[in-house]
């Protein structure tokens, strides 16, 4: 069954259909999804949608365009959810220096007390890095060695993934690599190992074609694994199969 590793269901784009869409993925070969929270105002509502389906888990964590609404009260909020059983991971964090929405000190900030949290909780990460390759691998380096997790919708050169992979990090491969441009994603798939590498959405956004532009959601995960297949002349059933086996090793969760 396809694991979807990442996806924000709890996003405004779902109202006018979520219960429908959601109800209809183990019929359609959709077997496990987590849902990534990335506002502080989010992280509650991804434990409270998780808790509505048995095969839909939550990761608790501020996205760093977000981080600026942090503070200790709200952080030790956020740390209280993970009492919960269905939350299995802390993300998602990171660095992105793309949309600047915050000044990259405290970004960085943020970055390293959700690794710090992640350690004390023993989970793993869903790590976000978006034109910040060289600082987020300083902080990883510094901050994330040992801990696990995945660099979530992977954008950077191969060289740096195989580098991820060597430290115990998955990389997160999305509808991105179905793009005819997706030239460096394509090569990095090619060159890690099928056991580094997770099936994601980040739904609603990042649809593959033939949906490109179009909203997003994780039955559509089906043409990122056959993407990947092609790519590295495997069958589909065998992509989908060890890619669940990936996640289900990262995140600690059983059939």
């Amino acid at each position: 069954m396809i694991f979807d590793t990442h996806a924000h269901y709890d996003d405004e784009q779902f109202d006018t259909d979520r219960q429908e869409l959601l109800s209809s993925m183990p019929e359609n070969g959709v077997g496990a999804i987590v849902n990534v929270s990335a506002a502080y105002e989010s992280c509650q509502r991804v434990v409270n949608l998780a808790q509505k389906y048995p095969f839909v888990y939550a990761a608790v964590g501020v996205h760093p365009d977000e981080v600026g609404s942090l503070n200790e009260e709200r952080f030790a909020h956020m740390k209280e959810l993970f009492q919960n059983d269905k939350v299995v991971a802390v993300g998602e964090i990171g660095l992105d220096y793309y949309w600047d929405n915050e000044s990259h000190d405290v970004q960085k900030q943020w970055f390293v007390r959700q690794l710090e949290l992640a350690r004390e909780l023993e989970l793993p990460v869903l790590i976000h890095s978006r034109e910040a390759a060289a600082d987020t691998m300083e902080i990883i380096k510094a901050h994330g060695h040992g801990l696990g997790g995945v660099i979530h919708c992977y954008s950077y050169a191969k060289e740096q993934a195989k580098e991820y992979v060597k430290m115990g990090y998955y990389i997160g491969v999305g509808g991105v690599v179905t793009f005819k441009n997706a030239r460096k994603l394509k090569e990095t798939v090619e060159e890690i190992p099928l056991t580094s590498i997770l099936l994601e959405t980040d739904c609603p956004y990042l649809a593959p074609s033939p949906f490109r532009g179009k909203r997003n959601n994780s039955i559509y995960i089906q043409y990122v694994a056959e993407e990947i297949a092609r790519i590295k002349g495997i069958s589909y059933e065998e992509v989908v199969a060890r890619t669940e086996q990936n996640a289900r090793q990262m995140y600690g969760v059983q059939p």
